[in-house]
């Protein structure tokens, strides 16, 4: 049999965060099961991946955390590659955008487009801040888009609509870095022309009659609506510089770079096998399969962009064969936000659950043709009832059994029942359509499938009831066992691209020594003596349920903490009268443990004010100190003496903190 030739990517994710459960969903444990699957095909696969290290995404995190870009790219390159490694997701090479090799390739990918008449030069309005002094890439600015009126849309495109944005027509645009409103102002940057490349792609996408719906939806909307001049450089001081004399200051657009880093990541995989010239064995060989897993919001690039840049090279590069985009996992109803702090972040995931716990539910709600939802309940629900339930239970009833009545040893019977036979071709006909699902990327499906066939497991067990057999017919309760055997040898191959290592124990439990592979599937179940025989799954309780879903809710920023009072009307908040003024006396009072005396003066306008702040404030810690005093409140009475109004504090956790003005201004001045 022929082997097929693969080369899977994965976006290359951001190395300015964390890695979480939505990036695990979208883009690498597709990938990651559908190479193990042709794998066990016997196929020739190579899975190639890395950070993409260049661009605003970049600059803004190292500006916020006052570091290096480079600082930035290492720590999250090291922190997603940890991430991965927990969660089994193997690459052949994982490599990273910010490195020597793929410089070079990305500058020469460059010239030979300019050289071709692809790439021009344009001097454009583009939006500058002029607090920040400098031209705003696109992931500097957040505006509300222009198409949908979602707010904190990009300057390049918007997530909630997926349409990717002139910045110049952002609505209400705002500065990342200091919240400014930008001014327009004019800069030379060079444009792939992909109307150009609109009667070749069309061509092209002709041909891919089996991608998925939603992925050509999106690319033939995009073509029909008119493809446009794409900016491919930047004003940034951190990524790629572009390689003309006349171009101080301008770098590779990361969107134009990142694509590129597959191919950089080859080579660089080919140096390190101490191949060089291997990756061409993949790249240049038209008979290899490209494939990249993704997020539905990179399907313009991978599909128009990509494309484009590779038809006009001086290598005849293979195009993608196939882009099976995902759509989006919310949490709990509401869309994963990094910003917001709303995420399960892997590195927290594994330090309470197994890692294969999170291969396992995410691979059975994939979000592969519309949006997911996780939610802790539901993950306790499919661990427990399914994978402790049904599959771990069927392991531990037939190993148990047969350590008690037959030595530890499963025999082949010398003929099987009827029922038998029916029980095991059921489940090779499930087997053929989880490997059709599996060659189609329907996890969802294949899991549902594989857990069907522990399922009939489970049923073929209860009908034969080797319980009783084993008293009366102890050769029908031996058949049981060996067909119960037969079915966990199938799971533990089918299902071992979705969880390498429960199947290696459920292997190991069962002394199956022979490597891993599609075709042992055929061969039979022969005399076998059990190993040591453990619990595969554990469950899930109920009580960390709560702690997960308590954890979430604290460290996310769209959950208040605190309940709001009723609206007022806009008259009423008119009435309230705030003013500037300055504490010039401060004493305690005497038997009052939180009470001050302060003396206010509002330009010449001396009051007495009584402020519960003596447990976070010394009087001398406020004398000359301006403050905020709401100067209309009604006076009362606190230990006998009179207060005339209120001094503004934040009060927080962390206690009470006065509310300053940012610069000393005149006494007496209101508060708007």
């Amino acid at each position: 049999m022929k082997r097929e030739k693969y080369l899977v990517t994965s976006a290359l994710p951001y190395a300015n965060g964390h890695l979480h459960i939505g990036h695990v969903a979208g883009a690498y444990l597709p990938a990651d099961i559908f190479v193990r699957f042709q794998k066990l095909l016997g196929n020739d696969v190579i899975y190639i991946c890395g950070t993409d290290e260049n661009g605003a995404p970049i600059s803004i995190k190292a500006e916020a955390e006052g570091k290096t870009p480079r600082e930035i790219v290492d720590h999250y390159h090291d922190s997603i590659v940890k991430s991965f490694q927990e969660l089994e997701i193997d690459f052949d090479n994982f490599s990273g955008t910010a490195r020597p090799e793929h410089t070079k390739i990305s500058q020469k990918f460059f010239l030979n487009l300019l050289k071709a008449g692809y790439i021009i030069q344009k001097t454009t309005q583009q939006l500058y801040c002029e607090h920040d002094k400098r031209f705003l890439a696109d992931r500097y600015i957040e505006g509300t888009c222009p198409y949908c009126g979602a707010e904190g849309a990009r300057g390049d495109q918007c997530d909630a609509c997926g349409k990717l944005i002139d910045a110049m027509k952002l609505i209400d645009p705002k500065c990342k870095i200091c919240g400014n409103t930008p001014i327009v102002k004019e800069t030379t940057n060079w444009y792939i022309e992909l109307p150009k490349f609109e009667k070749p792609l069309r061509e092209w996408l002709k041909t891919k009659i089996y991608w998925k719906e939603n992925v050509l939806n999106f690319i033939m909307s995009w073509l029909n609506e008119g493809l446009i001049e794409r900016s491919i450089t930047r004003d940034l001081n951190w990524g790629i510089p572009v390689p003309l004399d006349d171009a101080e200051g301008k770098v590779l657009y990361v969107w134009f770079d990142a694509p590129i880093g597959y191919l950089s990541s080859t080579v660089e995989w080919a140096k390190d096998l101490g191949t060089p010239d291997r990756w061409k064995d993949y790249w240049l060989d038209p008979n290899t399969k490209l494939i990249h897993f993704l997020g539905k919001d990179n399907i313009p690039f991978h599909t128009i962009i990509w494309p484009s840049m590779l038809m006009e090279q001086d290598e005849e590069y293979v195009l993608p064969h196939d882009v099976p985009a995902n759509e989006y996992l919310n949490i709990k109803g509401k869309q994963t936000s990094t910003s917001r702090n709303y995420a399960i972040w892997v590195r927290d995931f594994v330090k309470y659950f197994k890692p294969e716990f999170l291969r396992y539910y995410l691979a059975a709600i994939a979000p592969e043709t519309k949006d997911s939802d996780f939610s802790w309940e539901d993950f306790q629900s499919k661990i427990n009832n399914e994978l402790a339930n049904i599959l771990g239970n069927l392991a531990n009833r037939v190993f148990t059994f047969v350590n008690k009545y037959f030595d530890g040893v499963i025999e082949k019977p010398q003929k099987l029942s009827q029922l038998s036979e029916n029980t095991l071709d059921e489940a090779h006909k499930l087997v053929n359509e989880v490997k059709e699902c599996y060659e189609n990327y329907r996890v969802r499906k294949a899991v549902k499938l594989i857990m069907d066939i522990a399922r009939s497991g489970n049923k073929y067990f209860d009908e034969t009831k080797p319980w009783f057999a084993v008293k009366t017919d102890k050769a029908a309760a031996s058949e049981t066992l060996y067909v119960c055997a037969k079915l966990l040898r199938i799971i533990s191959i089918v299902f071992s691209p979705v969880l390498p290592k429960a199947m290696k124990k459920l292997r190991a439990m069962m002394n199956l020594t022979t490597p891993l592979a599609w075709n042992e599937l055929n061969n039979p179940l022969q005399k076998t003596a059990l190993g040591t025989i453990e619990p595969l799954f554990r469950k899930i309780t109920d009580k960390e349920v709560k702690e997960q879903n308590d954890l979430l809710d604290k460290q996310s920023c769209f959950a208040p903490a605190f309940e709001h009072k009723p609206e007022i009307e806009y008259d009423d908040f008119t009435k309230i009268e705030l003013r500037v003024v300055k504490v010039i006396a401060a004493e305690t009072i005497p038997k009052a443990k939180k009470l001050l005396k302060l003396k206010i003066d509002c330009a010449g306008e001396i009051r007495q004010v009584i402020a519960g702040i003596s447990q976070y404030y010394k009087p001398e810690d406020l004398i000359g100190k301006q403050v905020v005093l709401l100067m209309n409140l009604k006076p009362r009475k606190l230990m006998g003496l009179e207060s005339q109004g209120m001094i503004l504090a934040a009060n927080s956790k962390d206690g009470i903190a006065v509310i300053v003005p940012e610069k000393d201004v005149p006494e007496g001045s209101e508060v708007l």
